[in-house]
């Protein structure tokens, strides 16, 4: 049974990995996801690679082997199912849910996450969009883009939020941003790097970082 410490690494390797397009998810990277020294990130990529999970070049970074890959999609598939459980049933808000998903995908069974998933109706998608990888682990991502790279007038409904911060979250719920709503690139200044949208009657400016982390179809 894996440790609790390997689980979440591998799922941070997969998920640095996947929003990088396959490069190999470097130590520093790692370090600042899961809150540790990159001394630490070193040690446990060692260890990873001593038991098959994932293979680590120096000055390189890691990458999971087929047995890590399959890990890390059976615990995402944990936290994704939980965190879409404690919006559907308790009613907790998008921004209240990563951190309680993150304390109970390692205590949940296999078995008890499948009738979650039935109970919730085989759900593609959790609260935020990102993907519920499925029984037999295999993972479907939508053809989504970002949000910077659309043009003025062109309307857009949104899909994925890939910074799922509180603090974000919060923010995109403030400007009437929720999953699945609809709304329209009114102007970009791209000096400034500022994008306006309009949702319903309401006029918002992100910059275009923040734009670059919502994913639209």
């Amino acid at each position: 049974m894996p440790s609790l410490t390997v689980e979440n690494y591998v799922k941070a390797i997969f998920t640095i990995c996947s929003s990088h397009r396959g490069e190999a998810a470097a130590t520093g990277q790692l370090a600042a996801a899961l809150g540790v020294s990159p001394g630490t990130v070193t040690s446990m990529l060692k260890t990873l690679s001593e038991s098959n999970l994932a293979t680590y070049t120096p000055y390189e970074g890691a990458r999971l082997t087929s047995a890590g890959n399959a890990l890390a999609l059976r615990v995402l598939r944990r936290h994704r199912l939980i965190e879409l459980l404690l919006v559907k049933t308790l009613h907790l808000t998008w921004d209240e849910v990563h951190d309680e998903a993150e304390h109970m995908e390692h205590a949940v069974s296999d078995w008890l996450i499948d009738r979650i998933d039935a109970a919730l109706g085989f759900p593609p998608t959790d609260p935020h969009g990102d993907p519920i990888p499925r029984r037999d682990g295999s993972i479907e991502n939508p053809e989504n883009r970002s949000l910077a790279d659309c043009l003025p007038g062109e309307r857009f409904t949104l899909a994925r939020v890939m910074d799922q911060s509180p603090e974000f979250l919060r923010y995109l719920s403030s400007s009437g941003l929720i999953l699945g709503t609809s709304g329209e690139v009114r102007s970009i200044e791209h000096a400034a790097g500022v994008l306006t949208i309009r949702v319903g009657t309401q006029e918002t400016a992100l910059g275009r970082e923040a734009a670059q982390k919502l994913q639209v179809s």
